[in-house]
């Protein structure tokens, strides 16, 4: 006796009602052409619809405020007859409080994304009142990125709990809260244009951080000038050379301009720091040469290459719009790897030129004044570094530095 072949359930008419079933959906026959929809039993608003290319898509079809609608659930056997039935509940249950699931999903196709609520932060906020607007962009590109195309509303508490979680242990504690306060900003900042959605970053907690107090010790400060020495930038030895000797913050020194040295006198002047206020900044005789053998260096750059000098101190190579350097993260990994400094960071600079100032005895007033600092909050952490103790601290800082390298710098 011959194998007995599965039965196929032919369409009688255009719509039809059978118990659901992986089995029975899977045996339906598909009509010769266009499309028929088949009703469960035992839940009268699914349906399959059948497609004559044997398609096969789950719906919700019922009357909503008198007119019948068709609510696309998912594709067969993607979605199981068990996961079908669910949906149907939850949409009746929205459409019982007075919903229309229909309409919440057409709202939702105009919906903005994140990386359209972003780029308008970005164009609207950040760069007409943040001077450091360009590191939202650089953690946006890193590690936000991927969320381009979401929806706001689908970006929930739990993905921002886990991204956080990630960044907390692949990048540190840190730069996970950096972007979580991003983030934050961003769905604020949309909430503010009267986009709606809940911000999903309301509730979760932020890693605790300890105050940083790295600085360049005696036994690394050579290690970290000799690897300067030895990198294959020109202009990123002078970079981090001028940056731990006037203390400055890398933005700054990133922006620095011709017209705000006055060379002869030993004198950057920072039109605008992070405070908002400008900023006057010793330069040690060192640093005054580093800028002098520079500024001849790009002066004959731009005369062999028939253009105009920059007016900046350190112009971009690459033609950022800024025009001048905006991204150090490869030379400062490079040159801290060389020194085996790898938990050392940019702003550990500008740390220790204070702290050496402070083991040569300076004030903590005298220090906050050569760093820039409004208040004695940020200048008290030089008075935690176990260390006994503006013109002349600086120098004096400078030449106890440099005096831990091999003979010392002329």
């Amino acid at each position: 006796m011959p194998n007995a072949e599965r039965a196929v359930i032919p369409f009688r008419n255009r719509t039809q009602r059978l118990k659901f079933s992986k089995r029975a959906l899977a045996d339906i026959e598909p009509p010769r052409e266009g499309r028929v929809y088949v009703y469960d039993s035992s839940k009268p608003s699914l349906a399959l619809c059948v497609t004559s290319t044997g398609k096969r898509t789950f719906y919700l079809v019922r009357k909503i405020d008198g007119r019948t609608v068709r609510l696309k659930l998912g594709a067969f056997p993607q979605i199981s007859v068990e996961t079908a039935r669910d949906l149907i509940d939850k949409n009746n249950a929205k459409i019982a409080d007075g919903g229309n699931p229909q309409a919440d999903r057409q709202a939702a196709r105009g919906e903005e994304t994140f990386g359209e609520a972003f780029t308008v932060y970005l164009d609207q906020h950040a760069k007409p009142h943040k001077k450091s607007w360009e590191h939202d962009q650089q953690r946006h590109d890193r590690h936000l990125k991927a969320w381009g195309n979401r929806k706001l509303s689908r970006i929930t508490g739990n993905d921002v709990r886990a991204l956080h979680a990630k960044l907390g242990t692949d990048n540190g504690r840190h730069e996970a809260n950096r972007t979580l306060a991003l983030l934050s900003k961003v769905f604020s900042f949309a909430a503010e244009c009267g986009w709606t959605g809940r911000n999903p970053c309301v509730g979760v907690k932020k890693f605790s951080e300890r105050s940083r107090d790295r600085f360049l010790q005696a036994d690394e400060f050579p290690r970290f000038w000799s690897a300067v020495e030895a990198d294959q930038s020109l202009d990123f030895r002078d970079f981090f050379k001028l940056a731990v000797l006037t203390g400055a913050r890398v933005g700054n020194l990133m922006a620095a301009e011709w017209s705000h040295l006055l060379l002869d006198e030993g004198v950057w002047r920072i039109p605008e720091t992070k405070s908002g206020e400008w900023q006057r900044v010793h330069l040690p005789e060192l640093a005054v040469t580093i800028l002098r053998e520079r500024l001849k260096r790009l002066q004959a750059e731009a005369v062999a290459a028939e253009t105009d000098p920059s007016p900046f101190v350190f112009p971009s190579r690459a033609g950022t719009k800024r025009g001048h350097v905006t991204d150090i993260t490869k030379p400062w990994k490079r040159i801290t790897e060389a020194a085996g400094l790898d938990d050392l960071r940019p702003h550990d600079l500008r740390r220790t030129l204070g702290s050496w100032q402070a083991a040569t005895g300076a004030s903590l007033p005298v220090i906050g004044k050569s760093l820039g600092h409004r208040g004695t909050a940020a200048t008290s952490i030089y008075a935690r570094l176990n260390l006994d103790p503006v013109k002349a601290a600086v120098d004096t800082a400078v030449a106890a530095m440099l005096a831990t390298t091999e003979g010392g710098e002329k």
